[in-house]
């Protein structure tokens, strides 16, 4: 059997995506092995947020041929949608292939002829296409994405370049997807996207989340739904309502904040305010009171002073969230960002991150904790050999569970939370589906 070694870099899509190419080259005869391993074919799913990503792009490149000499190599994600001609000029590279080519990779794989670079203009690119993921590490959780690339622009931001304008799939194909899991036996989908909440806007006639999150809910296709990013605007008060009232949809958000200080988002050319947020915020926990809020922060924006961290620090402590991703700023060439002027020294950004990812830690267990004594729908994940259970509950809490012999993954059960701390919750079986 041939064997093939894949390696990601950067985002959730991006490693999304690698699983999905997993699939399609499994079903082309190949048997996934460590990227440390010697292959047939190796595939480097590479992120350009940051000249390093890049750098360290380049380095698994060289790795990959001084391991296997005669193995070929495909450099696809968004450092080789942004510069193919540099990563195609590396002696080691056999292929380079672009975000929209991904789906096509088999199919590239077999061609003879046609050029060492096949990258497509996805700011010119239609209607989007599904790269669908039918297993996963859990063997639990399906994931579709419905959407791609962004038209937001943000100062700091090369996504726009890197994954071209917002293009959805189509409606009908995108309740086709979530059917079609449910049918193969996944209680649990993940709608993801570059800008999910952006789904819809660019079909004719256009279409919206919401509208799809409403046909998926009326057909009682999945008994667990999960949503990706949403950007703070696209938290309606329609939509709110919505979630409030759901029994498909799971309680649990990823709202990008970035900053807490007005003047830091002005740079950074977000569209809101922090009291925008804290509004919606405060709107949505009173809706829905069990609520998992995660978000994204960026320490360190150029220009962002000692009082502006403050205010992002103070806000931050007031907002009723589970916990956030911390980012230390690091320039993109290309962005407008790069080339702002009064960086933030490196050790004060550090710091920054530090004391950031310390709150988070504290709420993400003060939000575990409310929870011990509640018996909550736990999706079982992966038994360990040990009898230890995981799980992950609908407002996505991880979950431990001793005497779970027997059990198989992929079941909802009742679990009784007794203890927490900030990285998970331990507890008991009330009920065991099928037992």
């Amino acid at each position: 059997m041939k064997r093939v070694a894949i390696t990601t870099l950067g985002c959730k899509i991006n490693q999304f995506e690698s699983a999905a190419m997993h699939e399609l080259l499994g079903g082309d005869g190949y048997e996934l092995v460590p990227f440390d391993q010697e292959a047939d074919l190796y595939v480097v799913n590479t992120c350009t947020v940051t000249a390093k990503s890049d750098a360290e792009s380049r380095k698994l490149i060289r790795r990959a041929r001084r391991r296997s000499p005669s193995a070929r190599i495909v450099v696809t994600g968004c450092y080789a949608q942004i510069d193919p001609e540099s990563i195609a000029a590396m002696p080691e590279v056999d292929l380079v292939i672009g975000n929209g080519e991904k789906k096509l990779l088999t199919a590239l794989l077999a061609q003879e002829g046609g050029g060492k670079i096949r990258v497509s203009e996805l700011s010119r690119s239609g209607q989007g296409e599904a790269l669908r993921l039918e297993s996963h590490a859990e063997h639990t959780r399906a994931f579709l994405q419905i959407q791609n690339g962004c038209d937001s622009y943000c100062s700091y931001c090369i996504v726009p370049y890197a994954r071209g304008g917002s293009r959805s799939v189509s409606f009908d194909d995108s309740l086709e997807g979530v059917r079609t899991f449910s049918q193969k036996g996944f209680r649990e989908v993940v709608l993801t996207g570059i800008h999910l909440g952006a789904f819809g806007l660019d079909l004719s006639p256009p279409r919206s989340l919401l509208e799809l999150l409403r046909a998926i809910e009326a057909e009682g296709v999945v008994p667990r739904l999960r949503l990706g990013s949403l950007e703070p605007g696209e938290v309606t008060d329609e939509l709110i309502d919505f979630l409030g009232r759901s029994r498909t949809v799971c309680p649990h958000l990823h709202i990008p904040l970035q900053s807490g200080d007005d003047g830091v988002l002005a740079r950074m050319k977000r569209r809101y305010s922090s009291g925008f947020f804290r509004e919606r915020v405060a709107r949505l926990v009173e809706r829905i009171p069990d609520l998992f809020i995660g978000m994204d922060l960026i320490a360190g924006f150029p220009g962002e002073s000692d009082t502006e961290f403050s205010r992002t620090l103070s806000f931050l402590q007031g907002l009723p969230v589970a916990a956030f991703h911390v980012f230390p700023f690091s320039p993109r060439p290309g962005t407008p960002a790069a080339g702002f002027p009064d960086r933030v020294p490196a050790p004060v950004v550090k710091e920054r991150v530090r004391t950031l990812l310390a709150l988070s830690e504290q709420k993400r267990e003060v939000f575990h904790r409310r929870f011990i004594g509640r018996e909550l729908e736990t999706l079982l994940l992966a038994p360990r050999p040990d009898g230890v259970v995981e799980g992950l509950t609908r407002n996505y809490i991880p979950v431990t569970v001793s005497g779970g012999e027997g059990l198989i993954a992929g079941s909802e059960v009742l679990v009784r939370l007794e203890r927490a701390d900030a990285e998970r919750c331990h507890g008991s079986f009330i009920f065991q589906e099928g037992v």
